[in-house]
């Protein structure tokens, strides 16, 4: 499709062919699904029981995390979100019509990252033990 409107209509028919998907996914797992009525089951019924690797549960339902393993998660996130604007950066540097200023930006970007690193090793963040 060209002209004026044409990606519109793209978007369009795209955005329908999705909803008409969706709607004979729902739909045929409401026609081919098993239908169990709701006053044969209680709730002592053992397909209500936790599954825990074919063993009964031992314990509480609820555990603490340590916060450490949030700073990991979130330094992970950190440096791959880092990673995902530098490999672009990488392949088109050199194209022309660049020049000095895309250096320096990413220069400028590589130094908030050092820094980032720099703050997590002075608070021994990056220390296992």
């Amino acid at each position: 499709m060209s002209g004026y409107l044409g990606g519109y209509a793209t978007l369009g028919l795209l955005l329908l062919a999705g909803a008409v998907v969706f709607i004979a996914a729902f739909t045929g797992n409401r026609l081919l699904g098993p239908r169990r009525p709701a006053d044969r089951t209680t709730a002592d019924d053992p397909k209500y029981d936790t599954y825990e690797c074919g063993l009964d549960p031992v314990g509480g339902d609820w555990a603490q995390a340590q916060i450490r393993y949030y700073v990991y998660a979130y330094l992970y996130t950190l440096f791959a979100v880092e990673s995902v604007f530098l490999f672009p950066w990488a392949v088109v540097y050199r194209a022309p019509g660049y020049g000095a200023a895309v250096i320096v930006e990413m220069a400028i970007f590589v130094a908030v990252l050092f820094l980032g690193i720099l703050y997590a090793w002075r608070k021994n963040i990056l220390r296992w033990t």
